[in-house]
């Protein structure tokens, strides 16, 4: 207060200043007055506790103690705002001593400034976790995509390092489990490319390690000294070890390996929220490299198999051409109900028995049961003589098997006598077959039976057919004949379209006809779905003092 005369009579009238610093520690947030030089004009009782003392009229103290905020009172005062512009959306934020503080500008008359500022620690923490938690996640999500991009153990284990240097350490090592008395390694520092080493080192040199490759929970960091890393751990040229994580990669009952965590000694420890981002990213990886090695274990498994499902490659034997084709019913599977085989003449089997069969069905499980009739096919080679009675023992054992397929086959014994070739035919359910003649006539084998694994007695009849030179046998699958397409698409192939086409195959190679039919029959179907498709042939070579025309004489059929 001061006071002043007035007639006489002595008055007092308020003090503004003292007004204003009584206001501003009325105030429950602290108070910064600052003049438009950006010295101290006034400041509350909490701002003195908040800040300490802060010495009037000096700019530059403000600008040691709270940088943030006297650069946004320059900014301010250079945008020129009115004292009726309020706060509005200008205020800012800054740190002090560990808090977050938020700065809410009121402008004065004279161009000062009073700054309310609000302590905002725990919304800055929470904002801070919640970016932390979507980088995270962002993190997890991208790592998680490209762990599942590949099937391959390699490429995984690959993957693994690359994508723990991008977001947890400045160096990691992938580890397989023990194969052998060896660890497989795979290391990749931060900028670098995964690289490849195994070692017979035990890991108990490493505080962790043998726990995590038996799938243990892991040891926390903390417990981890970074020097008891051994150097064929370190990746070469990576430099002291500051800080080291462990952590298991979890399979599906049995650990896959185990990942190690490092970190420069600039850098600080992994702390309690970066461990559970690692076990999160192992488990993902663990299952990753787990899919990827029951996968090439399963595909190694799937091909060794194959290799006995699937047609041979059929050969000139016995001074006859055999040749055979398969197209499955699906791209994606390269067995289906369709098969051939080729068994050559023995010491105890005279003739060259071919085979075709046709199983009930498509797929897998039809390969199955064509895996099992050619194995019983081929104990029964001494009975190629006698083609009923093989026909019978094979029926017999399909019936006494758990499938409920049936199939279809045709059986052709083959001995070249000569400049002849006499082939004993027998059809058990299967379409006959058709000889092409060296001057393009096409005829039917006069052969019949009923189909095998559904009678207790499979009946057939059996044709003899004698191939001169230039001539051939065709045996193909009900997929040619019935397949559907042409020109309107839904037209079967059928036998006499075949027949049409085999008529200019006479002198051929068995190979050369093989690839004729199989090339009608992809273009009548096009891209439409359609059944297992095979075909073989067996062709009596041209002889080189036969003419080019007749070739020898006719052949003839015995019923």
């Amino acid at each position: 207060m001061r006071t002043r005369c007035v007639a006489g009579a002595k008055t007092t009238e308020p003090n503004p200043g003292r007004w204003a610093d009584a206001a501003a520690d009325a105030s429950p947030y602290p108070v910064v007055v600052l003049g438009a030089d950006g010295g101290v004009l006034r400041t509350s009782e909490s701002a003195r506790v908040l800040l300490g003392d802060l010495p009037p009229g000096r700019p530059e103290a403000v600008r040691a103690r709270l940088p943030w905020l006297a650069a946004a009172h320059v900014a301010l005062g250079t945008d020129g705002v009115s004292p009726d512009a309020g706060s509005g959306d200008r205020h800012v934020r800054g740190r002090l001593d560990g808090r977050s503080l938020e700065g809410r500008p009121v402008p004065g008359a004279d161009g000062s400034v009073t700054w309310w500022l609000l302590d905002d620690t725990d919304r800055w923490r929470a904002e801070r976790e919640l970016a932390r938690e979507r980088e995270r996640s962002v993190f997890l999500a991208e790592a998680s995509n490209r762990l599942l991009a590949s099937l391959n153990v390699e490429r995984c284990m690959d993957v693994i390092v690359l994508e723990a240097v991008r977001g947890l350490a400045d160096a990691a090592v992938a580890i397989g489990p023990y194969a052998g008395h060896r660890l497989k390694l795979v290391s990749c520092v931060r900028g670098g490319s995964p690289t490849a080493a195994t070692t017979t080192h035990p890991p108990d040199a490493v505080p962790g390690l043998a726990e995590a490759l038996q799938g243990f929970p892991p040891v926390p960091s903390r417990w981890i000294d970074p020097a008891a890393a051994p150097t064929w751990l370190v990746p070469e040229g990576f430099g002291p070890v500051g800080s080291m994580a462990v952590v298991p990669l979890p399979g599906p009952g049995v650990p896959a390996g185990a990942l190690v965590l490092l970190r420069h000694g600039t850098r600080a420890a992994f702390d309690e929220s970066e461990e559970t981002l690692a076990r999160i990213f192992a488990a993902r990886a663990g299952a990753a490299v787990s899919s990827a090695r029951l996968y090439s274990e399963q595909a190694a498994i799937t091909e060794t198999l194959m290799r006995e499902l699937l047609p041979p490659t059929l050969r000139h034997t016995c001074g006859m051409e055999f040749a055979g084709g398969y197209r499955p019913a699906s791209e994606q599977n390269r067995v289906g109900g369709d098969f051939y085989d080729v068994h050559p003449a023995t010491a105890e089997q005279s003739d060259t028995l071919a085979v075709l069969g046709d199983v009930c069905g498509k797929g897998l499980e039809a390969a199955v049961l064509t895996g099992r009739i050619r194995n019983t096919l081929h104990a029964l080679l001494p009975l190629t003589t006698d083609h009923q009675r093989l026909l019978n023992l094979l029926n017999r054992a399909l019936l006494t098997s758990h499938h409920t397929r049936f199939a279809t086959l045709v059986l052709a014994a083959v001995r070249r006598r000569g400049d002849q070739a006499r082939v004993r035919v027998t059809s058990a359910g299967h379409p006959a077959p058709l000889v092409v003649r060296a001057d393009g006539t096409v005829e039917q084998v006069p052969t019949h039976g009923s189909l095998v694994g559904v009678l207790p007695v499979v009946t057939s009849t059996t044709a003899d057919v004698t191939l001169g030179p230039g001539e051939s046998l065709v045996m193909f699958s009900d997929g040619i004949t019935e397949a559907r397409g042409g020109p309107l698409g839904d037209q079967e192939f059928g036998e006499e379209r075949l027949r049409d086409h085999l008529a200019g195959c006479a002198g051929m190679s068995a190979e050369t006809v093989v690839e004729h039919v199989q090339m009608i029959a992809a273009q009548w179907v096009g891209a439409k779905r359609h059944d297992d498709m095979a075909v073989v042939v067996v062709a009596m070579p041209r002889g080189a003092h036969l003419s080019m025309t007749g070739g020898s004489g006719p052949g003839r059929y015995t019923a």
